[in-house]
C-alpha cells in the first residue's frame, strides 16, 4: 500500500505559476512510477504528467506540454509539479497517483491521493 498526500494548491491569476507537491508514505516508493491527473467539474479525469521510477523518463498531456515540469525526489519520497502559464482551463482537482504502469489512464494507477484544490483566474 501506498498513501499519498498532496499539497500546494491554491488560487493564482491567469498566467502565473503554482507548485503542486506529493509526499508518499508506506510501501516502497521507487517501484513505482508517479504521476499527476486534473478533474474539473463536470469533466472526466484527465492525465497531466507520468515521471518513470528514477526520474528519467517523462510524458505529459497535450494541454500542458511546455508548461509544467514532474520531478520526483526518491531520497525524500517526494514528487512535485511546477506548473507555470497557468491558464482557466487549468482549473481543476489535481490528484498525486502511483502504479507500476507507464499507461497514461486513471484505471492503470492503483493509488490515488485524496486530491487538492487548483483554481485559475482570469
Amino acid at each position: 500500500q501506498v498513501q499519498l498526500v498532496e499539497s500546494g494548491g491554491g488560487l493564482v491569476q491567469a498566467g502565473g505559476s503554482l507548485r503542486l507537491s506529493c509526499a508518499a508514505s508506506g510501501s516502497t516508493f521507487n517501484p513505482y512510477n508517479m504521476g499527476w491527473f486534473r478533474q474539473a467539474p463536470g469533466k472526466e479525469r484527465e492525465f497531466v504528467a507520468i515521471i518513470s521510477t528514477s526520474g528519467a523518463d517523462t510524458n505529459y498531456g497535450d494541454s500542458v506540454k511546455g508548461r509544467f515540469t514532474i520531478s520526483r525526489d526518491n531520497a525524500k519520497n517526494t514528487v512535485d509539479l511546477s506548473m507555470n502559464s497557468l491558464k482557466p482551463e487549468d482549473t481543476g482537482v489535481y490528484y498525486c497517483v502511483a502504479g507500476p504502469s507507464w499507461v497514461t489512464t486513471s484505471r492503470a494507477f492503483p493509488y490515488w491521493g485524496q486530491g487538492t484544490q487548483v483554481t485559475v483566474s482570469s
